[in-house]
């Protein structure tokens, strides 16, 4: 133990900057691996907390709405009824009226709003997933007009009184009031199912109605063995039913459950709310920590033997005062677990350090140390291995030599330790080609959806969220009072966010000619293609008085009309088509783009309101102030409303939030394995040019200049830098192209990405060759000689 101590304190105070860079890149190494390790735990270990997470399904159908190739989770709550009757294996069951998200309620005698997310569900919901009750009624959904909540909104409204039996008033649309009839603790984040307010589902709504396909089907089974049964059952009882045979081999129509745990992954799913992850890019990230430690657990071993000629001498003294070759080989292996473990426990004070500061926010996982126990002793686990098998080389090549021989300074380099070094270095030479470039098309990929034209002018527009219904009524009231301001041209409604989500309204199975068609419809007012600059390019735009018609008009995009043979003056469900208009992008950018329909109601709107208020600016307008006055005018209407108002920029911004915060983190994360491996440069070329000092000293006896011997240096890394360089290339782009399968609409595959990257290690490696064996070269060659 002596001994160990006494060569650490050797190495730490004789070769203090190789010591700093060795802790460092471990202790960032081990940090990284540790953040990265909780992220993939958070993303893999979605809704697995419940009970039954491996027994709850959801139900998932292909065919309808004329989207043939997906599947897609919503159901019309008969169906969901048969389903739920047909098989014996099936213990609990519910369904969920997914278009909820946050709404604006107040407390009872309170005039503050508070806005959080709802949604509607029938009183199953409890019996499905696993709920724990702190207070209240387990059954509290069943009665009526009851709500349950999260315990932190309870301890958000009422502090530590109870919750139960509160009156809440809720503003959608109409104002209705409910009573808190119980408050379950907080779900873990890593799950599909929301800290929301639950209410139930009316008993009588859409029971009978089969073509309401609004809802999601669960069930939570006995076996999930018994899947290929349940869903046999319910083939059998569709026929026995309906009298005609449901083929589950159809492409046409089909039927699959999808595990609760399986659904954050799923990808193919449309209209689908859930909160997703690439496994892709998940896998990417667990290669990057895969890569930081191999990268650094090489740029140990390549800084250890960097040491060698500095150190072997040292070494083989005390062999040749009597320590055995085998306990100075244990003594300099524990001496790298020891480097090891102290930079894990600085790799815990990295992680505390990121966790409470702003970048923590790239992540979605739990930082603290004392939630993730099991990553904190696996990666101590991970620092001892990596401290073994760091230290082996080392040792046994620093004791291989004959002593004499050591101790006279006669030993060097031999063939296969050259080429296992270049061997090393190529592997981090190649891990940063690749990291360089994957990164870089992340960020155009991000770059690309947060600035592609959408087909409207969005940077003249400003929306506002309206739920209250004075002023959906009194849409042409709060128009005109807004435009009475200078900074306001024009003013329209819509009961959809234009390019705000993933997935719209569809209407499928609209009689058209002989057949029938589907597409996505976004109900707006008759100027609303004025307003946001759409191009009619065909037959005339919305007038008012289309919505004195019986069932309104259309105006289709050029997908629509060219998928479906559209001509103007036609009917599709005796709606008339007017006009056709460029594709723009209704959804977000992930998605393509497909048929689809801007609709004006007519008198039959089944009393339907808009829901967003899109106020266009005139040009050059001062936005502070445009802002300012839409917020005075809608105080007017509601003083004490929290009213968003919301840039487009804004907009695309949260929507691409999840691309934007992973990218950041893979991004940070790579640049992290590029300065270790920039760091194992760093200790080869000292290695190298201490191991040749004596072949440099008689070059410059002979003659050679300086800059002749760094220019020799630098054409040995240069081919180098080059086989790598055509390693990395087929390796990065297959990893990008699979990345971007992700996304309907793609950045382009620069060719000059590769170019950047590979100049970009080019010039840190030649740098760093340069200055090291500078500072060799200008050595007394005399003094190198002789030392040697």
């Amino acid at each position: 133990m002596n001994l160990i101590i006494r060569n650490l304190l050797h190495v730490i105070r004789r070769f203090k900057l190789a010591t700093s860079l060795n802790i460092l890149g471990l202790s960032v190494a081990f940090a990284a691996f540790m953040v990265i390790m909780m992220q993939l735990d958070y993303n893999f270990g979605f809704d697995r907390f419940h009970k039954n997470s491996d027994k709850i399904f959801r139900y998932e159908i292909r065919g309808i709405f004329g989207m043939d190739n997906a599947y897609k989770p919503i159901i019309a709550r008969p169906f969901s009824e048969l389903i739920f009757k047909s098989s014996p294996h099936i213990v609990a069951s519910t369904i969920i009226l997914p278009m909820g998200g946050e709404i604006f309620f107040r407390v009872e005698n309170s005039g503050n709003y508070f806005k959080e997310g709802a949604i509607n569900v029938t009183p199953e919901f409890t019996e499905v997933f696993s709920f724990d009750f702190v207070e209240g009624y387990e059954n509290a959904l069943s009665i009526p007009d009851n709500v349950i909540i999260p315990l932190s909104l309870s301890q958000k409204l009422f502090g530590n009184e109870s919750a139960v039996g509160q009156q809440l008033t809720f503003i959608v649309g109409e104002i209705r009031q409910a009573q808190i009839g119980a408050v379950y603790r907080d779900f873990p984040r890593n799950s599909i199912i929301n800290n929301y307010i639950y209410s139930a589902i009316p008993e009588d709504e859409n029971r009978q109605n089969w073509g309401a396909w609004d809802y999601v089907a669960y069930v939570r089974l006995d076996n999930a063995a018994n899947v290929p049964t349940v869903i046999e059952s319910f083939k059998q009882t569709f026929e026995s039913i309906f009298g005609q045979s449901f083929d589950l081999d159809d492409p046409a129509f089909n039927i699959r459950l999808t595990a609760l745990p399986d659904i954050h992954f799923a990808t193919d799913v449309f209209f689908d709310n859930a909160p997703k992850a690439s496994k892709q890019t998940l896998m990417i990230l667990l290669a990057i920590a895969i890569a930081i430690v191999v990268i650094a657990g090489i740029n140990f071993t390549n800084f250890s033997t960097a040491l060698m000629p500095m150190r072997a001498r040292k070494i083989n003294t005390q062999r040749v005062l009597g320590a055995q070759q085998r306990t100075v080989r244990l003594v300099l292996v524990f001496e790298a677990i020891a480097f090891c473990l102290l930079s894990y426990l600085l790799a815990l004070g990295f992680v505390w350090l990121f966790g409470n500061s702003p970048l923590a926010s790239l992540t979605d996982a739990d930082l603290l140390l004392s939630a993730q126990r099991q990553i904190v002793v696996g990666t101590a686990l991970v620092a001892l291995l990596v401290g073994l098998l760091a230290g082996l080389y080392p040792a046994r090549k620093m004791t291989s030599f004959v002593p004499a021989l050591a101790l006279k300074g006669n030993f060097g380099l031999s063939p296969k330790g050259k080429k296992l070094r270049n061997v090393l270095i190529g592997i981090q030479y190649i891990a940063s080609f690749t990291l360089i470039i994957g990164t870089s098309f992340m960020f155009l990929q991000n770059h690309f959806m947060q600035n592609a034209p959408l087909g409207y002018d969005q940077d003249k527009i400003i929306t506002v969220g309206i739920r209250q219904q004075q002023i959906q009524e009194q849409r042409d009231v709060l128009a005109n009072k807004l435009k009475t301001h200078s900074t306001i041209a024009d003013v329209t409604f819509g009961e959809i966010l234009l390019g705000g989500f993933d997935f719209v309204t569809t209407w499928g199975g609209q009689p058209y000619k002989d057949g029938e068609i589907s597409f996505q419809v976004a109900p707006v007012d008759y100027n609303f293609l004025s307003v946001l600059g759409i191009e009619v390019v065909e037959g005339r735009d919305f007038r008012r008085e289309d919505t004195s018609v019986l069932r309104g008009a259309l105006i289709f995009n050029e997908t629509a009309r060219r998928e479906f043979d559209l001509e103007l003056n036609t009917r599709v469900a005796d709606r008339e088509i007017i006009g056709f208009i460029p594709d723009i992008k209704l959804t977000s950018l992930r998605l393509a783009i497909a048929p689809m329909a801007f609709y004006v109601r007519g008198t039959e709107n089944w009393g339907r309101q808009p829901n967003v208020v899109y106020v266009r600016v005139v040009q050059g307008a001062n936005l502070r102030e445009a802002r300012k006055h839409i917020q005075s005018t809608l105080a007017e209407f509601d003083p004490n409303f929290p009213f968003e108002i919301r840039f487009y920029d804004q907009i695309l911004q949260e929507l691409y939030e999840k691309e934007r915060a992973l990218s950041s983190l893979i991004l940070l994360f790579s640049l992290i394995a590029i300065f270790i491996s920039i760091v194992g440069v760093f200790g080869l070329v000292v290695f190298d040019s201490e191991c040749r000092r004596k072949e440099i000293g008689i070059r410059k006896v002979l003659g050679a200049s300086t800059f002749g011997i760094i220019v020799m240096f630098n054409k040995a890394y240069s081919k180098i830098l080059l086989i790598c360089f055509v390693a990395a290339v087929p390796l990065a782009w297959y990893a990008v192209s699979r990345w971007l399968e992700n996304f309907a609409y793609r950045t382009p595959m620069y060719w000059w990405v590769y170019l950047l990257a590979f100049l970009a290690v080019s010039a840190i490696t030649v740098l760093t060759v340069t200055i090291q064996n500078w500072r060799v070269a200008n050595d007394n060659p005399v003094k190198s000689i002789k030392t040697e």
